[in-house]
């Protein structure tokens, strides 16, 4: 029984003593509220903030250049002509698969949409249709 009381005797004087939450000073709230803050949020595609985001990716001084693109992209397979890829500077290689492609559109339009084992655009998902085309360029010594 004395525990009893002696335990809501310390609940009742915690409950007198206590500063109620509305009570605490202003500017521990904000702490509170900044500290507790989502620290990003989520945009789908189908809303409104979604043109923002890409608006935002989409601003850049240009077209990439093409050895900036085979440095990230190509030069995996188009270094050493990994599963048939034509090597970068193959004059003749480049030559061929144009002819096979029949003419520089349609192997621009290949590139673009995947061919055999290069999946579309090479992996690069970001880049531009005409980024496509300069890097097929630098590549290949080819002109559209």
């Amino acid at each position: 029984m004395r525990v009893l009381i002696l335990f809501f005797g310390g609940l009742f004087a915690s409950l007198v003593f206590a500063k109620a939450t509305s009570e605490l000073d202003p500017t521990t709230r904000s702490e509170i509220s900044e500290r507790i803050a989502p620290v990003g949020s989520v945009c789908l595609a189908s809303e409104e903030c979604a043109s923002a985001v890409k608006a935002v990716a989409n601003a850049s001084s240009g077209p990439r250049t093409g050895d900036a693109i085979y440095g990230q992209y190509c030069v995996a397979c188009h270094a050493v002509g990994l599963l048939g890829a034509p090597i970068k500077d193959d004059s003749a290689a480049w030559l061929a698969a144009e002819k096979k492609a029949g003419g520089f559109s349609n192997l621009l339009t290949n590139a673009i949409n995947g061919i055999r084992s290069m999946p579309a655009k090479g992996t690069c998902m970001d880049c531009s249709d005409e980024e496509i085309s300069i890097s097929i360029q630098y590549m290949s010594g080819l002109k559209p």
